[in-house]
């Protein structure tokens, strides 16, 4: 890959992604397979004026063996020095980048209701120190070729070859060719525009139908927001959470959800691949789950904690996104989320609500904001979807038709 594309893709992930402040700490989380481009990223926060660059490395296989020889009470543990490291976290506030290049096969065949269990054990104990950095810090995830990624979304040739063109999918994706911090300004504005016209409707409930089988209505938060590309967090500072990132979203409200959803793309979940499923909703919570594969994964993943039957988000993009163009089936949330739309089980955002820095997270759960340990995205977005917007009056207003904006 030219090094050039390559320095191009790591200061726009800094500067738009994570835009660390002068002094302030940078966390990256890595795999093993980029080292090279990892440092450059390093490089790139000293040069924006960070403070102190962390990298904490990490290998999926290394994690599969955890999981395959490790004690289900071992795995439940949380180690004094991981809470040392969350509350250090917690007392600096540090950007956070998590370079993703996971295996989307990686952890095919664990026990996943061991695995589960142990998530559930350790979730008490991270929570409240998780809770504690919500919207105070910059956070993005941004994508880097793995090798087994690569071939599986690329299979037949060599490994070499199939990561040259994944890197050209990513860059592609992540709008990194020509200027990339040019284009992601003009991105936000125009993602920005288009929230600020379906928030003129505050819209009390969506409706999405398609001939696959997608029959749904999922309600609104009266305080509810749509959002999308840059935020700012509580600080003032803006950040790009994701790149790429194509998509309008809200969140729902917890509870008002009825009717069927299939899913249009393979999931990866935990290293697990759930393929050709469907999700039935009653009173807004996942009550029937149906998959061609990875049907005991998707069971698991709806049963993690109390929330995670219960949609976290709504998001909104049009079947022919950049992404979905080019035709490529990443197997990666990070990257199939933004092809078309999707909806997330689990965790929802409490910057959906319309000056939410005003209320506590008690305040803003009573509002309708779901609350669990996951937040996995699914699409559902096909070339004939339709999706209408219901306001207080009952007006029933289009916003796709045939899988695209009506504005």
């Amino acid at each position: 890959m030219d090094p050039q594309k390559l320095e191009r893709y790591a200061d726009l992930i800094v500067k738009s992604g994570i835009a660390p402040q002068p002094g302030q700490g940078v966390l990256i989380i890595a795999g093993l397979d980029q080292p090279d481009f990892v440092r450059m990223v390093v490089k790139k926060c000293y040069e924006a004026g960070a403070g102190k660059v962390v990298v904490d490395w990490s290998d999926m296989e290394v994690s599969r063996l955890h999981q395959l020889h490790q004690s289900e009470e071992e795995l439940s543990k949380v180690a004094p020095w991981e809470m040392a490291k969350l509350q250090w976290r917690v007392d600096t506030l540090p950007a956070l980048l998590w370079l993703d290049s996971d295996d989307p096969d990686g952890m095919e065949g664990i026990d996943q209701g061991k695995r589960a269990r142990a998530q559930m054990a350790r979730y008490p104990l991270i929570k409240p120190l998780r809770d504690a950095m919500e919207n105070k810090h910059q956070w993005c995830i941004a994508g880097v070729p793995g090798i087994k990624w690569a071939q599986k979304v690329f299979p037949g040739i060599s490994a070499e070859e199939a990561v040259e063109k994944l890197w050209n999918a990513i860059l592609s994706a992540a709008r990194a060719e020509g200027d990339p911090l040019a284009n992601w300004k003009e991105h936000n504005e125009n993602v920005h525009r288009r929230c600020d016209t379906l928030n003129q409707y505050r819209f009390t409930a969506l409706e999405y139908h398609s001939e696959n089988g997608t029959d749904f209505r999922v309600g609104l938060i009266p305080q509810g927001i749509f959002a999308g590309a840059s935020e700012t967090d509580l600080s003032g500072r803006v950040f790009n959470p994701n790149i790429p990132s194509e998509e309008v979203f809200t969140s729902p409200m917890r509870g008002e959800a009825e009717g069927v959803l299939v899913a249009t793309k393979p999931l990866s979940w935990q290293g697990s691949m759930i393929e050709d499923f469907r999700i039935r909703f009653e009173k807004g919570r996942a009550v029937e789950v149906r998959a061609a594969k990875g049907q005991k994964a998707l069971e698991k993943m709806i049963s993690m904690d109390e929330g995670a039957a219960f949609l976290g988000e709504c998001a909104l993009i049009p079947y022919d996104s950049p992404i979905n163009n080019t035709g490529v089936l990443f197997y990666s949330t990070l990257y199939d989320e933004n092809a078309s739309c999707h909806v997330a089980l689990g965790r929802g955002f409490d910057n959906c609500i319309e000056h939410y820095e005003k209320y506590s997270q008690e305040e803003l759960r009573a509002m309708g904001i779901n609350d669990s340990m996951i937040h996995v995205d699914f699409m559902i977005g096909t070339r004939d979807l339709d999706v209408t917007g219901i306001t207080a009056d009952g007006k029933r207003v289009p916003i796709f038709r045939k899988g695209a904006w009506c504005f």
